[in-house]
């Protein structure tokens, strides 16, 4: 895929999600009268998350065709990681969140509802096809392009700062969660996971099955609320992870620079 696709990506992410965004914050009664109100299960915010994977695959085949979107998708494939990189999406991330949650004076997980855990395994198998599904795009397409011509980090914060931009129009809008949320503190944690997240897609060679798994991981609701400690013990860790990385996180030699694998 050429390096000229950033803007088409950059374009048809923004205008699918804030067209929809837009329509219920321009339109409101409009909007409910046609599709009804929106919330995190409405297929319509479905849709606005899953603009990046949208834009993606539409590019992929758009440019490398059938073979190419296989190529792409081989990527998920690529489940070996560094045994430090496992530990760090599968116990750190949890921790910071029940690090963040008693330093509030919250609990250790998220308090189950009156039917039991049933439920929210169900959410969090949910959650499988929502956020994640956004890194087809974010560390798919639009991190490779860029670490064609900077570093991994700056590609990272670039993409962390896009990212955090992109959800702007949702904490205008009642019925998500993103209605309750302070925007700053949310966007500085958008650029900082994308700065955690690039040395593991780098680390597996491209694979999207860990960013896929690190972003599962942020959206887990069993895991306790811990704004905004969470955004702070993230920064840093973040900033350990940047330092012990140093080495790769500030050359563009060994980046993932291919789309399709």
């Amino acid at each position: 895929m050429p390096s000229r696709a950033i803007p088409t990506f950059l374009a048809i992410t923004f205008l699918i999600t804030w067209g929809i965004v837009g329509f219920y914050l321009l339109a409101p009664e409009r909007a409910l009268a046609w599709f009804g109100e929106i919330s995190g299960a409405h297929p319509l915010f479905f849709l606005a998350t899953w603009a990046p994977a949208i834009a993606a695959f539409a590019l992929i085949l758009g440019y490398t065709g059938v073979t190419g979107l296989r190529r792409f998708l081989s990527r998920l494939l690529l489940w070996r990681a560094p045994a430090g990189w496992v530990a760090f999406v599968l116990i750190v991330l949890p921790l910071v969140f029940v690090a963040g949650s008693l330093i509030k004076g919250g609990p250790v997980l998220a308090p189950l509802p009156p039917e039991g855990a049933g439920p929210v395994f169900a959410i969090m198998v949910m959650m499988l096809f929502l956020g994640p599904i956004e890194e087809f795009g974010w560390r798919g397409v639009l991190q490779p392009l860029l670490q064609r011509y900077v570093a991994p980090i700056w590609a990272g914060m670039l993409i962390g700062a896009i990212w955090g931009f992109w959800h702007l129009p949702a904490f205008f809008l009642a019925g998500t969660v993103f209605g309750g949320w302070d925007f700053m503190p949310f966007f500085v944690g958008n650029v900082v996971l994308a700065i955690l997240v690039t040395p593991i897609l780098n680390r597996t060679g491209g694979s999207l099955l860990w960013p896929m798994l690190f972003h599962w991981q942020l959206i887990n609701p069993f895991w306790p609320d811990a704004q905004p400690w969470d955004t702070w013990i993230l920064c840093v860790v973040a900033l350990v992870v940047v330092w012990w990385n140093r080495d790769t996180m500030f050359t563009r030699a060994g980046a993932v620079t291919e789309v399709s694998g």
